[in-house]
């Protein structure tokens, strides 16, 4: 070596090469044996980090040593480009909201500032001197992508795994969509337990609660079946303070006896529990919380307040008319939105699901075919799967992202899906190629889209351009943080549509 080394000079140079060699290129025509990578698709909402250099060297070492035992080697490169981190990437850079656009301009508006994105990404990447096949790219926002994810859809609610109800769903006020389990994240806050008084006949019944702001959504007392103090209250009927109307007292083992004064209201919807309970005892629902997180009309004089607002209002009025007795000052863990950090509430919406909880044995059996490197991931992949309560909330109600490819019919509601000839298709901008059963041919189209996950699940089929002939990939490198999406989510779909397992390895990113 003349002089210094100039890794400037060096790079660039070591880059071309390879480029116009074809070192790093896939030989379809060969009769070597292939060695294929799922490779993870970066998300286009920010810059390259010290994180993804480390995931991606590891990832790529094992492409290298595989290419160094003469194998035909099959490593593309996507950018993940569908979905909310997008939409919040362009609304930040554009200093804009996606509401207050027609939503062809602002998925325009997405395209556009990706297109300029991927390209510094893609220097990033290069940078990194990674040896995938840059000839084999794809854009989880692209025809091909979207044409994959839509007849997955099709295929799997022609196999009745897929399908639509109205029912209690996780959702985010912020981002104003429906949200899938997987994006939950717990987070500490402070907060209070109020000791409100109820009245029971002549009696006071005293019940903690964190959530005031819905007294007007509450529907039930509940208290332990065993719990001696409150036995003789069975059959009776409690009086909700400052709303005045009487809900019934009922029993439930699943009331904890030592939380608060052990008796608890049930509201629709202030956690998962209320909704079990709602089901389970067959509740009267009233919802007091808007899609945007305000309080409806059921509030009354706090209608159009903000859930915060209006609970400070509330504990003031209890104050006032002696009705708080104590604040109790506590921690506890709440569920928010992992996307915008906002605590959810628990709506009754109409989504679509695939069904998921029936196959949670099925998914355990499929995770112990694939070799898991380190082999203890297998068991974070497997808690998961136990702890699952929800089936797949696959839709979503945003503006950037895969149409679901459906209409439904004016006159009887009937569901029409497309014909897998018109994929892709967005169902606001086509109808469908027949008439409904009952003769009409007046069709609504479905305006939600696709939950991300619904495209990024297919990868193995959009990278491998492979469907109904897909073959099991070698390898999935991935970080450990999405196991319970992309992981789970790819290995159901690749089960419920091939009955396969994706990938023979997965090796999940960690320290040396």
């Amino acid at each position: 070596m003349e002089g210094s080394y100039d890794y400037r000079e060096a790079e660039a140079r070591w880059q071309k090469f390879w480029e116009e060699e074809g070192v790093n290129r896939f030989d379809i025509n060969s009769k070597k044996e292939i060695y294929s990578c799922d490779t993870p698709p970066p998300t286009v909402s920010g810059k390259m980090h010290i994180g993804h250099a480390l995931a991606y060297s590891q990832a790529d070492y094992i492409m290298r040593f595989q290419r160094m035992l003469g194998k035909n080697i099959f490593y593309p490169f996507g950018f993940d480009d569908n979905g909310l981190p997008t939409e919040r990437y362009v609304e930040k850079k554009c200093n804009l909201k996606a509401t207050t656009m027609k939503r062809q301009e602002f998925i325009e508006l997405c395209l556009k500032e990706t297109e300029e994105a991927e390209k510094e990404l893609k220097k990033s990447w290069s940078s990194l001197g990674i040896s995938p096949d840059w000839s084999i790219n794809y854009k989880t926002i692209d025809k091909r992508s979207q044409r994959i994810s839509q007849l997955s859809f099709l295929d799997l609610y022609k196999k009745g795994r897929a399908y639509t109800k109205e029912a209690p769903t996780i959702w985010c006020p912020e981002c104003q969509t429906a949200i899938a389990q997987v994006e939950l994240q717990d987070k500490e806050l402070s907060s209070f337990f109020n000791d409100i008084v109820f009245k029971v006949e002549s009696e006071e019944l005293i019940i903690a609660t964190t959530r005031p702001e819905l007294l007007p959504a509450c529907i039930a007392i509940f208290y332990h079946p065993e719990d001696e103090r409150y036995k003789h209250l069975k059959g009776k009927k409690a009086k909700v303070p400052l709303f005045n109307y009487e809900v019934p007292i009922l029993e439930d083992e699943k009331v904890d006896r030592e939380k608060g004064t052990g008796i608890v209201m049930c509201c629709t919807f202030g956690d998962i529990t209320d909704m079990e309970w709602y089901m389970k005892h067959n509740l009267q629902e009233k919802v007091a919380i808007t899609k945007d997180g305000k309080m409806n009309k059921l509030a009354k004089k706090y209608e159009g307040q903000s859930m915060k607002t209006a609970r400070k209002m509330i504990i003031e009025d209890l104050k006032s008319e002696g009705l708080l007795l104590t604040q109790t000052p506590i921690k506890h863990m709440v569920n928010v939105h992992e996307r915008c950090g906002t605590e959810v509430e628990f709506l009754t919406t109409k989504q679509w699901f695939i069904k998921t909880l029936k196959h949670k044995e099925d998914m355990i059996k499929q995770g112990k075919k694939i070799r898991w490197f380190p082999e203890f991931y297998r068991t974070r992949y497997e808690n998961w799967i136990k702890g699952l309560g929800w089936d797949w909330c696959i839709s979503r109600q945003r503006f950037y992202g895969f149409p679901i490819p459906v209409w439904y019919c004016k006159k009887c509601g009937e569901i029409i899906i497309a014909d897998k000839k018109q994929l892709p298709i967005d169902p606001e901008q086509t109808k469908p190629l027949v008439k409904c059963k009952c003769g009409s041919n007046e069709f609504i189209p479905e305006t939600d889209i696709f939950d991300t996950w619904m495209t990024s699940s297919m990868s193995p089929q959009i990278a491998t351009r492979k469907y109904d002939n897909f073959e099991t990939m070698s390898l999935r490198p991935q970080a450990h943080d999405i196991i319970r999406t992309w992981a789970f989510y790819t290995i159901l779909k690749s089960y419920l549509l091939f009955n396969k397992i994706p990938w023979k390895d997965i090796k999940i990113n960690s320290k040396f």
